[in-house]
């Protein structure tokens, strides 16, 4: 009799992955995530970076480097110079030391002190230089002198944004080619929201805003956009297969979230350790501070980054989707738990949409979404045991 018995397909949720832990799951894709019920957190934890960013600005605004703000700057060997005696050097010259930026540089040929002080007349600057030579013992020769005029950091500014412009035109034009123009403007935002955020954190903290930052953020545009890119293009590759289960946006959205999260955190994690270890041993260690700029605002822009590509740019597209007359009928409805895991596993989506409707006219309308999608499986829907099927005759 056993023999005769239709073979029933056992659900993709009741396969042995259960058995692995929360990292085994992750690890192997085998989350369930409810991404589409927690974005309103990334939405007001973004919203929130974004006001103290506006007042911060608006407050203190932006530290800006000598290369913005102009200035001279001298740089003097301080084998037998200190720090405190190089401020003391500028109070005796009516410069006030305590404002002044002092930084030690590293290299080869020794270390070197690297004075930066807002725009002097040349006199004072000859002065000054003269000074520190006195003060460290070597020839003036010896103590170089550069003098940077506002207009060019002004010059670099213009620069910076025109590229920047170029950059999220091109932007737009491949990704609405490649994919569609919702998930283009919500790349576009996203990436916004990255700078903007990272801008904040510099005017928060008083960091000094120098070139080599500005080089850094349209780095971080570009990881920001790759990160983003992997994430459309799995829901890209699932909106086609579930299209004919009419599986609405919220689902495909957190199946795709689910599927490409441990390749989303592997790729942070590989962009992430080496600015690490450009931040803390070849600034921090090896004494490279002019490689400190620039990987501090790699750093924090690689982690917005990818925080905006799970949070920010999905959810967006998924918000921009929804507003089409045909995706109307699913608004705000999706499953979570179980169904949700055997989604992401590759369970097929056929009639579920049909099920959970059935069961909601007969539960009502306040029962939960995810209890009626868990006791939609083949299993549950059955109301009879399978009956054996007849032998065919020879």
């Amino acid at each position: 009799m056993t023999d005769m018995l239709e073979p029933t397909a056992t659900p993709a949720a009741d396969v042995p992955h259960r058995r692995r832990g929360p990292f085994g799951r992750l690890y192997h894709g085998e989350t369930a995530i409810d991404f589409w019920g927690k974005r309103k957190i990334g939405f007001i934890a973004s919203g929130v970076l974004i006001l103290v960013t506006i007042v911060s600005l608006l407050a203190q605004g932006l530290n800006l480097g000598i290369d913005f703000r102009g200035g001279v700057a001298w740089e003097v060997p301080s084998a037998d110079l200190t720090v405190d005696e190089v401020r003391q050097v500028l109070d005796g010259q009516g410069i006030d030391g305590g404002s002044a930026k002092v930084q030690e540089l590293t290299s080869d040929s020794g270390t070197r002190l690297r004075v930066q002080v807002g725009d002097q007349p040349q006199d004072t600057v000859v002065t000054v230089q003269q000074a520190l030579a006195d003060a460290a013992g070597v020839d003036v020769a010896e103590v170089s002198t550069t003098q940077v005029s506002a207009s060019w950091g002004r010059s670099i500014t213009d620069k910076a944004v025109r590229a920047l412009v170029i950059f999220l035109a091109l932007v737009m034009i491949y990704i609405s080619w490649k994919f569609q123009w919702r998930m283009a403007l919500a790349a576009i935002i996203a990436m916004l929201h990255d700078v903007v955020i990272s801008v904040g954190i510099y005017s928060l903290f008083g960091l000094e805003l120098t070139p080599a930052t500005v080089v850094s953020f349209l780095t971080i545009l570009g990881f920001s956009l790759y990160d983003t890119i992997v994430v459309f293009d799995k829901i890209n590759e699932n909106e086609p297969r579930f299209a004919g289960s009419r599986l609405g946006q919220p689902d495909i959205l957190n199946v795709s979230m689910n599927q490409v999260l441990m390749r989303s955190i592997n790729t942070s994690i590989a962009a992430v350790l080496p600015v690490l270890a450009l931040l803390v041993v070849g600034a921090w260690l090896l004494g490279a501070t002019a490689l400190q700029e620039f990987a501090l605002a790699l750093l924090i822009g690689l982690l917005i980054g990818s925080y905006s590509s799970i949070f920010i740019a999905a959810p967006l597209y998924v918000i921009l989707k929804m507003r089409d007359h045909a995706n109307r009928s699913t608004r705000g409805e999706h499953v979570t738990g179980a169904e949700l895991e055997r989604l992401v596993l590759g369970g097929s989506p056929e009639g579920h949409r049909r099920e959970l409707a059935r069961a909601r006219q007969l539960a009502g309308d306040d029962i939960d979404l995810g209890t009626i999608a868990a006791s939609s499986s083949p299993e549950a829907v059955l109301t009879h045991p399978p009956r054996p099927r007849k032998k065919k005759r020879r």
